[in-house]
């Protein structure tokens, strides 16, 4: 009966296509798209929040402390158990595999992936897992954006817009921030965007938040009611809370990182790795069962008059109404807050480190603001420093300041902090950026190659293939040949370049047609001159495994337009400029979304 109902709607879908303009075909997939991650939205968040509303049950009636500790063992068990049994036994995470995608893969993702992420990270946050549930929602925007583009045989520039779409879509109703939506969208994934793609993403980003304020219920969203007034006499305190925040974000990817290293060397089964990881983090979350899931209603609380809070129903609960002890409390969760991560996610969990981040930074916040208070050297609004300090976090991991202070400000129902958001997202990306020179989801990429950033020559170029456009049909000529046979040679070929190779196809030489330009006009030189006397080196060489940066980079310091091409030591083809520079205008013209 529901497959009967989805293809009626494909059906419809198939005639609207026909009867509209692609452009408006564009905008009415954009709502379509916008409508379905925002009720993969609906599903993660309300199952997450069901599972915490229950585990604190359970704590309240039976004061069972440690069913915190064991659910997150069982959540990530399962999860290894249905990417075994279910899903072939791999998923990819993070939002990266939306970069190589629309980068590598001509912006199509498996179909796998509309599922896989809501039903593996459900099952790793809901039952407690220290992550995040905004990655896997961005993945399954994008699947669904991908695959919808797939289904009605869009083109590439309209797949990789519809990724957009579901993008900006996910973490607009995650969030009720349409207008963060959109920007994460284009300052993260879609690096170049002209003005006139903006339409579709914001009418999917209005979609998706409009579809979760009517039907995601309010508590469930991290928002703030509660702000205090900015006054401008904090601002040199705004400026090292900038600072702080760069160096936790740094602190925060290279443990990351570590952790990331430490489980990938581990030769342990997947189920055992699991239960070794998913335990270490039990012990973790039964000191600080603040770490246990996303973590937002301890943000929450902790921008809401009565912090202590935070202490109750822990080992610490003694020191309730300690503000020294609650600061200490606040310090240490702040610093094991990447570990929780780290081994939630590498030991077999599935995740993001979106939330992780917006976590860290309200606790960075507080405890800095909490910490001044403290020592009597003057009294700052804490609410506000703990919303602020999510933005510099947020912004050094991802690089990403203008998600990072609309998002914060629209969280926070208004825009009375943009002040202060604007100098700690700044300054923290500064700083981030000057110790790691990729964000977190970028990384990856980067060391395999494969990195899609704000550089578009540097984007452009790491999707053409060198292979492609190396001639290996350029004739040569040996180095005991007279310049006849190279005049020959001249007149009966386009060739104006010629690699000179011995007998074991090595290449000793190159010879150009400018540099003989005198002498083939000269009988007597012709007749007596070898080539192995007017040829030259080579300034560069070029390796079929170089990528196309490499490639151009040879080009710009040799200042030619022909380079020889070497493949196990012996000679191979050549390489042309202008034949690269036509390639890289070909693939920008496809890449451009207008």
């Amino acid at each position: 009966m529901f497959k009967k109902y989805i293809n009626k709607l494909e059906n419809l879908i198939v005639w609207a296509q026909s009867k509209l303009t692609n452009k408006q075909f564009i905008f009415l997939s954009s709502v379509l798209v916008g409508i379905s991650a925002a009720f993969a939205v609906i599903v993660l968040k309300t199952f997450a929040h069901w599972v915490f509303s229950f585990a604190n049950y359970i704590n309240g009636i039976l004061k069972l402390s440690f069913i915190n500790s064991i659910l997150p063992i069982v959540g990530i068990l399962l999860t290894v158990f249905v990417v075994k049994r279910v899903l072939g036994g791999t998923i990819e995470k993070g939002t990266s595999q939306i970069l190589y995608a629309v980068a590598k893969k001509a912006s199509i993702l498996p179909k796998k992936q509309m599922y896989a992420q809501i039903i593996t990270s459900s099952l790793t946050v809901g039952l407690g897992g220290s992550a995040g549930l905004e990655s896997p929602i961005v993945i399954t925007g994008a699947a669904f954006g991908s695959n919808f583009a797939q289904q009605f045989k869009l083109s590439y520039k309209d797949r990789t817009l519809l990724i957009g779409c579901g993008v900006a879509a996910g973490i607009a109703a995650a969030f009720n921030a349409p207008i963060a939506g959109v920007l994460f969208a284009i300052e993260v994934l879609l690096v170049d965007v002209s003005i006139s793609a903006f339409t579709p993403i914001m009418i999917a980003a209005a979609a998706g938040a409009l579809v979760s304020e009517i039907i995601l219920d309010e508590s469930i969203l991290l928002n703030f009611k509660q702000q205090q007034v900015f006054d401008y006499h904090n601002i040199p305190f705004y400026v090292i809370l900038g600072l702080f925040t760069g160096f936790i974000s740094v602190y925060y990817a290279r443990n990351f990182q570590r952790i990331e290293h430490f489980f990938t060397r581990l030769r342990f089964k997947p189920y055992k790795k699991a239960l070794f990881g998913s335990s270490i983090l039990a012990v973790i979350i039964f000191i600080f069962p603040t770490l246990f899931g996303e973590g937002y209603e301890s943000i929450k609380t902790l921008s809401e008059n009565d912090p202590g809070q935070l202490l109750e129903n822990t080992l610490f609960s003694s020191f309730r109404n300690n503000s020294w002890a609650l600061l200490l409390f606040i310090g240490f969760t702040m610093l094991l807050k990447v570990f929780a991560t780290g081994i939630t996610l590498s030991s077999g969990g599935n995740g993001g480190n979106f939330a992780p981040s917006l976590f860290l930074g309200s606790y960075t916040g507080f405890f800095f603001s909490k910490f001044i208070n403290l020592t009597g050297l003057t009294q700052l609004p804490i609410s506000n420093f703990t919303m602020v300090g999510m933005a510099g976090i947020l912004s050094g991991l991802f690089h990403a300041p203008l998600t990072a202070i609309f998002l914060i400000a629209e969280i926070t129902g208004g825009y009375n902090l943009m002040i202060p958001l604007m100098m700690v997202s700044s300054i923290s990306f500064a700083v981030s950026k000057r110790f790691e020179k990729h964000s977190m989801d970028v990384k990856g990429l980067a060391k395999k190659g494969h990195a899609f950033t704000s550089n578009k020559d540097a984007n452009i170029l790491s999707t053409l293939d060198t292979a492609k456009i190396i001639q290996t049909d350029y004739l040569t000529i040996s180095p005991d040949e007279n310049l006849e046979k190279l005049v020959d040679l001249i007149s009966n070929t386009n060739q104006v370049i010629f690699g000179v190779v011995n007998t074991k196809k090595e290449l000793i030489g190159i010879v150009h047609f400018n540099d003989i330009r005198e002498i083939i006009f000269n009988n007597f030189k012709v007749k007596y001159t070898m080539v192995k006397d007017i040829m030259t080196l080579p300034n560069e060489i070029i390796y079929p495994t170089d990528n196309m940066e490499t490639v151009m980079n040879k080009f710009e310091i040799s200042k030619t337009a022909f380079l020889p091409v070497l493949k196990n030591g012996k000679y191979f083809g050549f390489v042309s400029k202008s034949l690269a520079l036509e390639a890289y205008r070909t693939k920008l013209k496809s890449m451009t979304i207008e």
